[in-house]
């Protein structure tokens, strides 16, 4: 076969670095994206924050106003403008301070370039302490362990079985598991382990270091005064009638401990009163606080979409550090500026795009969600990624980077974007009815239902089908169990 040279034209779409970058701040949550900025004014000397804009529309400069900016200021006037400003506020300050004032006194309203750098230049906040203050559930029982007294080898059976302790509260090993597991390292008996057991389940929180449902609940009721109300007969049900407790056999309850109806409603509320997770009291997580990327609210009618000022700060080019790339005449250092600047250029343009591209989708979801921002759950519409994309011009991939982790302030909540779109199923009239909405109703439903009789899901199934919704019996009880909603053996109540 014969070997030959041959030319072709095609065309491809490359991956710039520039549009990598986009990409990738198109992604990020608002927290990400802070730390991002972060990292860019602590690398680039062309990018300062713009802290004396006040339009919160234009969050940043696009690149012709970036460029008049950087020519207007290389001119020779700056340096003596510059001199003049350094001038005029040396002669603002005093020269002699009295010994009984403090700097506050003297200067005040100055904001630290530490505080603009983080809080945007907004306001000047005090620093907060960010680390964790609080102590976990072992550490708690480490501590109360420190104040008991305990023999050398009581204290080590101590300390294994606090480690077995889940954060529920509970002891997540059998005794013959603890006693295995220290056989190599201790001579003790099965005895020695539970009666070290014990005395930790004295701790606080009560009920800690039970060994299932029945043992928390009896640690907790023992614990109330004797003299409180019910106390006997709600510990003799615990004891003796846990299953029935469980499985809400209220008649054959009334009957075993030989009381009204009305007498077993106190004692359930007495029981009901207990924590089942005594754990949960002591815990070492932090809140975590969500910033929206977005803001709606309600003028003259109208339905008004913003982006939130304060979740990124407004950047701009450095005009004086611009300035110097015509005064610099070493080709090393005028690279070195002129690389920088079109970095700093590129930082901003993309946060533009960022920007214009969320406030974009942002609106084209409440256009087709009015009804949800006004009349709740139940009018929440099915929509899909592909829906928003047609309706911008966009691919379904950069709608789906827009809307993940991104949050839309609304009179109704701190929603997240991927919130607002929803699977659907039929309805009689050919329709369409979003899964939230079906959710909302079938909570309703159950909020209003007779607690002596709990609805099935069946019956809601047949309610829902009613109302002209098609939906299946396993379907309602998938939507039931997202909503973390028991079934409706284990929703009966007594009236």
């Amino acid at each position: 076969m014969k070997q030959a040279l041959q030319l072709r034209l095609g065309q491809h779409l490359t991956m710039t670095p520039q549009l990598q970058q986009a990409i990738r701040l198109l992604q990020l949550s608002t927290l990400e994206l802070q730390t991002e900025i972060q990292e860019a004014l602590d690398s680039n000397l062309m990018l300062e924050i713009d802290e004396d804009s006040g339009d919160t529309e234009d969050t940043t400069r696009n690149e012709s106003t970036l460029t008049a900016e950087a020519e207007a200021s290389s001119n020779d006037d700056s340096g003596e403008a510059l001199n003049e400003t350094s001038a005029a506020g040396e002669s603002d300050i005093p020269e002699d301070l009295p010994v009984d004032s403090s700097w506050d006194d003297i200067y005040d309203n100055i904001a630290t370039s530490t505080s603009s750098v983080t809080s945007s230049g907004s306001d000047n906040r005090e620093y907060e302490f960010s680390g964790n203050t609080e102590e976990s559930l072992q550490e708690h029982l480490r501590w109360q362990m420190q104040l008991t007294p305990f023999s050398d080898t009581d204290r080590a059976i101590a300390e294994f079985i606090i480690d077995a302790i889940n954060d529920d509260g509970y002891l997540s090993m059998s005794l013959a598991d603890i006693h295995q597991a220290l056989a190599d390292e201790l001579e003790i008996d099965v005895d020695e382990i539970e009666a070290v057991l014990h005395r930790i389940q004295n701790f606080d929180p009560p009920g800690v270091g039970a060994r299932n449902l029945q043992e928390n609940l009896l640690l907790q009721i023992k614990q109330f005064p004797l003299e409180s109300p019910w106390l006997k007969p709600a510990q003799e049900l615990i004891e003796k009638h846990f299953d029935l407790l469980a499985n809400r056999e209220y008649i054959q309850l009334t009957r075993r401990l030989k009381i009204s109806e009305e007498e077993l409603k106190q004692i359930l509320h007495l029981i009901q009163s207990l924590n089942p997770r005594p754990g949960s009291q002591i815990t070492s997580s932090q809140p975590e606080y969500i910033i929206p990327d977005v803001i709606v609210s309600k003028s003259n009618g109208k339905w008004k979409v913003e982006l939130n000022p304060d979740a990124a700060p407004r950047l701009r080019v450095n005009p004086h550090y611009a300035s110097l790339i015509k005064q610099v005449h070493n080709s090393e250092d005028n690279t070195y500026l002129k690389n920088h600047l079109q970095e700093a250029r590129w930082f901003i343009k993309s946060l533009l795009s960022r920007n214009e591209t969320l406030l974009k989708v942002a609106t084209s979801i409440v256009e087709r969600q009015t009804d949800f921002l006004e009349h709740g759950e139940e009018a929440m519409k099915a929509l899909v990624l592909h829906d928003i994309a047609d309706a911008v011009g966009m691919h379904e991939s950069t709608i789906s980077r827009v809307t993940s982790k991104k949050y839309m302030h609304t009179p109704r909540g701190i929603f997240e974007l991927k919130y607002f779109f929803s699977s659907h199923v039929s309805t009689s009239n050919g329709g369409e009815c979003s899964a939230t909405a079906i959710r909302a109703l079938i909570k309703k439903l159950i909020a209003a239902e007779n607690i002596n009789k709990p609805l099935s899901d069946s019956k809601l199934a047949a309610i829902l089908g009613d109302q002209g919704i098609n939906v299946a019996r396993r379907t309602v009880a998938k939507y039931r169990e997202a909503m973390a909603i028991p079934p409706s053996n284990e929703r009966k109540r007594l009236a």
